[in-house]
């Protein structure tokens, strides 16, 4: 697994890290479900677990490394790098140390690896469904909740901070006031939204890049079936005998990015991980960067059409 180095965060983080939302099959308890999966992705190689509060997985990839420690998969905790993320219903200064506490019981461990704040809003109620009333939702305190964050790192309760969905504008506010600046930003990215002045952006002030959505989160709210179905990923994969998974997920490694990736399937796990020992050419890289490009994830598709989130929505 090849590695990538962070800005202030303490620790090498891996470059393909698995996702955990927990996902509904008929028959079966999806907590589970996802602690089996788990197990199958640390005997594969995985060692990147991406949770969050709000995933309702932090249990179950807690559990799951408990186990993976007693079957002898990996020696200790410390071989994995886990990052969780503080819910928008805790994004206030006095709730964020209590929260990422919270996340810590839920896990089983003593410290998180990358702790992110989930989205640039504040939800003033616990959210009983989506989407969320108008009058629950408000502008997040960049400066105040950033405070807990850096809080959180200075107790040692995370070894690195960042955040989630922060466009350009948002990332420019936080390091006005920020004392550590974010070691990373993780946002939807592939081949289909490319993300290519927010990358650059990044680059500059040393924010390191997660794509979450790689092959287009099919499946979900605001998820698509464009990127797997993408002429071009799908030629450029037979001509190089791969899969049009693999040649998004290379893409997107090509870039300088890191990534998360969910499946439930062994072997579509192990296929996942298989991106490093070969390359695109030049002629491959120009066709995917010019595809159409389209949007997927949306905070208005999860909160609801309201005037603040489609401005959140709109920035760049």
């Amino acid at each position: 697994m090849q590695q990538v180095t962070l800005n202030n965060c303490d620790k090498t983080m891996p470059a393909i890290g698995m996702g955990t939302v927990l996902s509904s099959r008929p028959g079966a308890d999806p907590s589970e479900t996802m602690k089996s999966a788990i197990l199958e992705a640390i005997k594969a190689g995985y060692r990147h677990f991406d949770t969050a509060f709000i995933y309702q997985s932090e249990k179950p990839l807690g559990e799951a490394i408990v186990e993976a420690i007693h079957l002898g998969f990996i020696k200790s905790r410390d071989e994995l790098f886990i990052t969780t993320k503080l819910w928008c219903t805790f994004a206030q200064r006095d709730q964020i140390v209590g929260a990422c506490k919270l996340s810590l019981r839920e896990l089983q461990l003593d410290y998180v690896d990358m702790y992110l704040i989930h989205h640039p809003l504040k939800v003033s109620e616990k959210i009983q469904k989506f989407p969320v009333p108008k009058e629950m939702i408000h502008p997040l305190d960049i400066k105040g909740v950033w405070k807990g964050m850096e809080e959180c790192k200075n107790l040692g309760i995370t070894k690195g901070i960042g955040v989630s969905n922060f466009s350009r504008k948002k990332l420019e506010e936080l390091l006005s006031v920020a004392k550590i600046p974010p070691a990373v930003n993780q946002v939807e990215m592939n081949p289909i939204w490319q993300q290519k002045e927010l990358r650059e952006f990044c680059k500059a002030k040393g924010i390191y890049i997660t794509a979450y959505s790689p092959l287009g989160a099919y499946n979900t709210i605001w998820g698509h079936n464009r990127v797997m179905e993408c002429d071009v990923l799908t030629q450029i994969a037979k001509s190089k005998g791969k899969t049009t998974a693999q040649v998004a997920l290379r893409w997107i490694y090509e870039q300088g990015v890191s990534l998360v990736v969910k499946s439930l399937n062994k072997e579509r796990m192990k296929e996942n991980l298989q991106i490093f020992d070969w390359s695109l050419s030049q002629r491959d890289l120009e066709k995917i960067s010019e595809l159409p490009q389209h949007k997927g994830f949306t905070m208005a598709s999860l909160f609801g059409p309201h005037d603040f989130v489609l401005q959140l929505d709109a920035e760049i």
